[in-house]
């Protein structure tokens, strides 16, 4: 019955009216088949269930315990459920993940169709090495979050500069034995609590501003004109992605996108130019399935839940077996 359930031992035995710790050793113990599962000695390490190897893959990292990160495979169709692990290696070193997954059957990694991932260099090697014919997918949400960073990224460097100015304003009140008395904008904000304040709607499209964030918009926009554009081409990109159907066509914005950026001259957007540049093909082929990597983030957020439940990851071996009963 327990392994009906995607829940710590603890929490089912609250939910039952058990002694928990009581209830989770007599599982361990007697009630599962965990005391002879063949995999307990090598589980720590590595995991693998070729029986779940389908045509669309996906392949993210994720941390258990401490920051201790390990490298997930997982099926898309069996969306999220039972039957979605594929693999589950300790690490994320290139060389030793794909000796695991080189372990599933060849006929069974040729049969692997497309493969999403994020823009990580390491996560390309092991799926070009581990699954030959299978087409890479560069996650959208990947690229648009390196192109929101970069808008933040020169907010905040406007900020660090709004805080030394008004540093330097205090001192020189402080020297002329005056009392310092900050510029107040229109909507009642410093330019520093202007720059401070403005993070979450610079995340957002400019349709879903509140009022009182469309007229600080507009403030900062006028104050900060490089803000303004860097904003709008993070907002352009994202409706490239959003609705774009066609490769060609997205092929097409993708470059002229790509031609904008250079002509900005923006600094914070150059690492952002630099990736789509190095990872073209694989983002241009997004447009074919429309497919992302979100059911790996959902994976993960699965495991996490899992770990909660747990109170934390103190018994890897004993994790990894409820990992494998429940989505395995």
């Amino acid at each position: 019955m327990i392994d009906r359930y995607p829940l710590g031992i603890q929490t089912i035995a609250k939910l039952f009216g058990l002694e928990g710790k009581r209830l989770e050793e007599h599982y361990v113990r007697h009630l599962s088949d965990f005391m002879s599962w063949q995999a307990r000695e090598h589980a720590p390490d590595w995991l693998l269930f070729p029986e779940n190897v389908g045509p669309y893959l996906s392949i993210d990292e994720t941390s258990l315990s401490q920051g201790e990160l390990y490298t997930v495979v997982t099926n898309k169709q069996a969306n999220g459920r039972k039957g979605a692990l594929v693999a589950i290696v300790k690490g994320v070193r290139s060389d030793q993940i794909i000796q695991i997954l080189k372990k599933i059957p060849r006929r069974k990694r040729y049969m692997v169709e497309e493969v999403t991932l994020d823009l990580a260099a390491t996560m390309e090697r092991i799926v070009i090495r581990s699954f030959p014919r299978a087409k890479l997918v560069s996650d959208r949400f990947h690229v648009q979050q390196l192109a929101t960073d970069a808008v933040q990224q020169l907010r905040i460097e406007h900020r660090w500069q709004a805080i030394d100015q008004e540093n330097l304003e205090i001192e020189l009140a402080k020297e002329l034995h005056k009392e310092y008395v900050p510029d107040l904008l229109e909507n009642g904000d410093t330019p520093k609590q202007l720059l401070a304040r403005s993070r979450y709607l610079l995340f957002k499209d400019e349709t879903a501003w509140t009022p009182a964030q469309r007229q600080r918009a507009e403030i900062l926009f006028r104050i900060y004109p490089d803000l303004e554009k860097a904003y709008r081409m993070s907002r352009n990109l994202s409706h490239i992605f959003s609705s774009t159907k066609e490769k060609e066509l997205g092929y097409t914005r993708l470059a002229q996108w790509y031609d904008q950026v250079e002509k900005a001259g923006i600094k914070a957007f150059s690492s952002l130019r630099r990736t789509i540049q190095n990872h073209y093909i694989t983002i241009l082929n997004y447009f074919d399935n429309r497919s992302t990597n979100a059911s790996a983030e959902s994976f993960n957020a699965k495991i996490k839940a899992l770990r909660s439940q747990f109170r934390g990851v103190k018994n890897v071996d004993f994790f990894m077996y409820r990992l494998m009963k429940i989505y395995a």
